[in-house]
């Protein structure tokens, strides 16, 4: 069973409400070794002195900042306790706000709290109260040594806490050449506007988490198990179509493309992408019976042209004797 990171206390007001801190996501990342490629053996990163070369062992490695090219200030483990909060077991809710307030480059990662024992009262007090409000509460939590700023919001059954990053740890979208201003100095037609709207509503789906999958980490699974089968990792592994820099065009008809898209009802989602497999295998069985069909009838005529051979030596023969 997974363990907390912390068990502590959610409060808002004079209420507080014990509770456990757990991760609320899981790592599926393939993780790889560095090696010789000489001799297949692991490669061994060592902390090395830059001036001398020599290795430094861990009890005379301090953390310094560089404040400037080449200059640096130590900062004593002493100063980092200093800095950090003296809450650590708490989630402490200063504000509850509109859950649409908060644009969705804020979000960061998830966690989950989970009641502790008797504490499911309060627990639920807060979950179903958030629900009908409309409203998800602003914390901050400290995980280790550092303090974040979370977001609380109800989420079926639980209550989930979810990072969130400060306004400086993002890039402000007007840093960038943005199209801005009317729509209408883009010369988009109402009719373009309308098929579009139509194509968006024929793709339209319910949100399915289960639909899909990391694909990239299963086609690596397989190629990993067709290594190990090999032994010594020289099996081949099929090519994937190089990426065309043309693949991406610049339309200028967009009537058109919307038209041809309505017409083969293009769906984005993995489920809808399958069967095109089995559509090209039932082409692929068509186009062979329709080439041996073609091949047959010369097949026959060669046959034919053998056996009139044959007989006219025959003939030929006996007319000699």
């Amino acid at each position: 069973m997974a363990r907390p990171i912390w068990s502590g206390s959610l409060s808002f007001g004079l209420l507080n409400i014990p509770v456990s801190l757990m991760s609320g996501e899981r790592r599926t990342d393939i993780s790889f070794r560095m090696l010789d490629s000489r001799d297949k053996k692991p490669i061994r990163f060592e902390r090395v002195n830059a001036e001398t070369g020599e290795e430094v062992p861990w009890k005379d490695i301090v953390k310094a900042f560089e404040y400037d090219k080449g200059s640096y200030v130590v900062i004593e483990k002493e100063d980092i306790a200093s800095a950090a909060p003296e809450s650590h077991e708490s989630v402490d809710v200063e504000a509850f706000v509109d859950a649409g307030s908060i644009g969705t480059r804020f979000y960061e990662k998830p966690y989950i709290l989970v009641p502790g024992k008797k504490a499911e009262k309060g627990y639920v007090l807060l979950r179903e109260t958030l629900k009908k409000t409309g409203k998800i509460g602003i914390a901050r939590v400290v995980i280790r040594t550092r303090e974040y700023l979370c977001a609380v919001m109800p989420e079926d059954d639980a209550l989930v806490l979810i990072l969130l990053r400060y306004p400086q740890e993002l890039v402000d979208p007007a840093d960038y050449a943005l199209p801005t201003g009317a729509t209408s100095s883009y010369r988009i037609a109402d009719k373009e506007f309308q098929m579009a709207t139509q194509l968006i509503e024929s793709m339209s789906a319910d949100w399915t988490p289960d639909a899909y999958h990391d694909e990239f980490r299963q086609r690596l699974s397989e190629i990993i198990k067709t290594r190990i089968k090999a032994k010594g990792g020289k099996a081949k592994v099929p090519d994937t179509p190089a990426h065309r820099e043309d693949a991406a065009t610049n339309v200028v008809d967009f009537v058109a493309l919307l038209q041809k898209s309505l017409q083969d009802n293009t769906r984005t989602p993995a489920a809808a992408k399958r069967p095109a497999k089995k559509a090209a295998n039932r082409t692929a069985k068509k186009t062979a019976t329709k080439k041996a069909a073609k091949k047959t009838p010369a097949k026959k005529a060669a046959k034919k042209a053998t056996k009139a051979s044959r007989r006219k030596t025959t003939e030929t023969l006996r007319k000699a004797s």
